[in-house]
């Protein structure tokens, strides 16, 4: 199958967790004979066009469109701040740009492609303009949507979600907690297939470092041999890395020595911090304000005694996995569309995690707790968790059923072909 691939993000830049997918995934397709072409964003001093593990990747340079921008605008992005408008337009032009050159240039040239894939409303635009200008079945990837990631959002971005569901032969999301939310916001059930995403069990698992590595590392971030809980991700508040540190006043009166890692970028650093100073809890909550390579993010993950992700919002989540792959039990954020539900058994023989309520630091305090007094319920839910990636969320089960959906949706696309071409064509029977 040959593969025209649209995502914002992919090696070298990554923003979140769709630059992992992105990488791994189309590993994944490579390995199994297909042919990838992935248009990603460029940040200015990234090639346009290289090779990647066998991915062909293109990534047009942007352009400064700062005079025209008023003009061009769409609806209440108009309202946006000086910042945003910039994003939406840089985000506009990567779209624009990369399905021209798809269009214009590589298919322009003779190269043939079977199908074309799109992910998020960051690259939604692009999957559409190739689809229409070059007559091949659409699927598209829906991570998260406005209404979730905001509670109400911009109306552009959410018509932009709308018309690539409209369009998409089919439509791919990450959880049935996901697929639940796109049927209430009205999109057409019998369109979307599930698929779940996966982490690469070579890379995370728990002999990956030596005591002598894991005890060194400790020491240079300041744990040393205090009980470690560990977050990673975006500042931002529907990560609810807020509820955990303010969390943190409890789980020290039963635990004095507890030490919290946060590792991570947002907007929330701040305010982070005056919980800590206001809460006296500078020697117990540790921040790392940046985005850490894997290879360190690996450390910390082996490091940590128990991984906690209170998210308010988390349609699927990478990080549980990768807790859970390096034998990490995790606390996770299980109310409203939660995909942290699905991958985490919170009861139970195979119990490897705790449920919890991201909006209630109590409830987050009482499950760590729990965790960091009894070494011996961290050690089996650990060895629980890690058997439960390897049962359910590898890279090749998600590379193998997101395929299987590429293939339903070229079979979709051509009926449909097939049936307008015969209700075009059909000679009607004599009088």
């Amino acid at each position: 199958m040959k593969i025209a691939y649209f995502v914002d993000e992919f090696p070298p830049f990554f923003r979140g967790g769709l630059g992992t997918y992105a990488m791994e995934i189309t590993k994944e397709f490579i390995r199994r004979g297909n042919e990838v072409t992935v248009f990603s964003r460029n940040t200015g001093h990234d090639p346009t066009s290289d090779q990647w593990n066998g991915v062909a990747v293109h990534r047009p340079l942007l352009m400064d469109m700062s005079e025209v921008l008023p003009l061009i605008s769409p609806g209440d992005v108009q309202q946006w701040d000086a910042g945003g408008q910039k994003f939406f337009m840089e985000t506009l032009l990567y779209n624009l740009l990369s399905a021209s050159k798809l269009v214009n240039s590589l298919c322009a040239d003779g190269q043939k492609f079977d199908i074309v894939v799109s992910h998020d409303w960051l690259a939604f635009i692009a999957g559409i303009v190739a689809k229409s200008n070059l007559g091949l079945p659409l699927v598209v990837h829906y991570h998260s949507t406005e209404q979730g990631r905001t509670g109400s959002g911009s109306a552009a971005i959410k018509d932009i979600e709308r018309l690539a569901a409209q369009k998409a032969d089919l439509i791919i999301t990450v959880s049935y907690a996901m697929r639940d939310e796109l049927v209430k916001l009205g999109y057409a059930e019998q369109k979307i297939r599930v698929v779940y995403n996966g982490v690469d069990t070579n890379k995370y698992r728990p002999d990956l470092f030596s005591e002598e590595e894991i005890r060194a590392f400790r020491e240079k971030i300041g744990v040393g041999e205090s009980p470690m809980l560990f977050f990673v991700g975006r500042l931002t508040w529907v990560k609810g890395a807020d509820t955990l540190t303010m969390a943190m006043r409890e789980i020290v009166k039963a635990v004095p020595d507890a030490k919290l890692v946060i590792v991570g970028k947002g907007e929330q650093e701040r305010m982070l911090k005056q919980i800590v100073s206001s809460n006296a809890l500078e020697g117990n909550v540790l921040f790392n304000f940046s985005y850490v390579p894997e290879e360190e993010r690996l450390k910390y993950y082996a490091a940590c005694d128990v991984a906690v992700f209170p998210s308010k919002y988390e349609p699927f989540g990478i990080v549980s996995l990768e807790a859970m792959a390096m034998g990490k039990p995790v606390i996770v954020g299980a109310s409203g569309t939660s995909g942290f539900r699905e991958q985490v058994i919170p009861f139970g023989p195979n119990i490897c995690g705790f449920h919890i309520n991201p909006h209630d630091p109590g409830d987050v305090a009482k499950f760590a707790i729990m965790l960091l007094k009894d070494s011996e319920l961290r050690k089996s839910m650990g060895a629980n968790a890690r058997r439960r990636v390897l049962e359910s969320f590898t890279w090749d089960m998600a590379a193998s059923n997101t395929l299987r959906v590429y293939e339903e949706a070229i079979e979709v696309y051509n009926k449909k072909r097939r049936a307008l071409y015969d209700s075009v064509c059909k000679v009607p029977p004599p009088p």
